[in-house]
């Protein structure tokens, strides 16, 4: 199934042992952004999916995609901790500088993965599925995607000013170039629903709005800091995007309602209420005089 993503990372072989970048790999495989993630993100958005067709059929076959390049980091990773050393002595003894980078790797990799990757992040967290958003409205997960791939590129470009390998550069290469098209595909996938017909912004755009509260908070920018910067913002003036009103500038936004005053709790919650205090001194006047 992949087996074209197999033959490149066939030839992205490190050039040797790297526990301490194989450490940093794991956070685009087992973090918040990483491709477990996104692979489990857009496949229960497809299985959740109720449209057949095309919208179904693009989250299954990019997330299916995306397990394909779960497995490319994950042999990355084992790769990189080849013949990496066990011990602080036989690293130093090896090579000084492959002692001083010992530091930086994760010894679970060794201890719990037997030399292999985890289904963590760079700090060893494990991944979580509270990770994944399938909402079922798709204009709202798309965006989220969009956002996904944008985080995930961003991690992987900084990876790859992290290391000098050309065999693990070969593989983040190809995984950028991914995330462009992905990036790309969700925003023209977001455009294909308004053309189709099936949603809008904001989201949800079926939820029937307040024609009283529309007109006076729906495109009303309420400025809150000292500074004014924010009225030369496109958000503070002109056309919304959604197409359906015009942004206004408050420059002093009033409360709509008095400060609140909570009524006296329960007193077997034993919380700080109102006339506690007085009550407190009344009791310690009593038992002294």
């Amino acid at each position: 199934m992949f087996s074209h993503i197999k033959d490149l990372q066939f030839e992205a072989k490190p050039d040797g042992p790297d526990a301490a970048f194989a450490r940093r790999l794991q956070e685009i495989l087992g973090g918040k952004w990483g491709e477990m993630t996104v692979a489990n993100q857009y496949l229960y958005q497809g299985w959740n999916c109720r449209l057949p067709g095309k919208y179904k059929d693009l989250l299954l076959d990019v997330g299916t995609e995306e397990m394909g390049h779960v497995e490319m980091i994950a042999t990355m990773i084992t790769r990189l901790l080849e013949n990496a050393p066990l011990s602080l002595q036989e690293a130093a003894d090896d090579n000084p500088m492959v002692g001083a980078v010992y530091g930086g790797s994760n010894p679970a990799h060794l201890i719990h993965g037997g030399g292999g990757a985890m289904p963590t992040d760079s700090n060893g967290v494990p991944w979580s599925g509270s990770f994944v958003t399938a909402s079922g409205n798709l204009m709202a997960d798309f965006q989220l995607n969009v956002t996904a791939e944008a985080q995930g590129r961003l991690q992987v470009a900084r990876l790859f000013n992290m290391t000098d390998d050309p065999g693990v550069k070969q593989m983040l290469r190809f995984l950028l170039a991914r995330d462009t098209m992905h990036q790309n595909m969700w925003m023209a996938a977001i455009e294909q629903l308004k053309e189709d017909g099936l949603e809008e912004m904001p989201v949800p755009d079926a939820f029937p709005d307040s024609k009283e509260f529309n007109d006076e908070f729906s495109y009303t920018y309420l400025d809150f800091s000292p500074g004014q910067g924010a009225a030369e913002g496109r958000w503070a003036s002109g056309p919304t995007p959604d197409g359906k009103g015009e942004f206004r500038y408050d420059h002093s936004p009033r409360a709509h309602a008095p400060e609140p005053v909570l009524a006296p709790g329960d007193p077997r919650l034993y919380g700080t209420n109102p006339g506690l205090a007085g009550s407190v001194v009344n009791k310690v006047k009593s038992k002294v005089t």
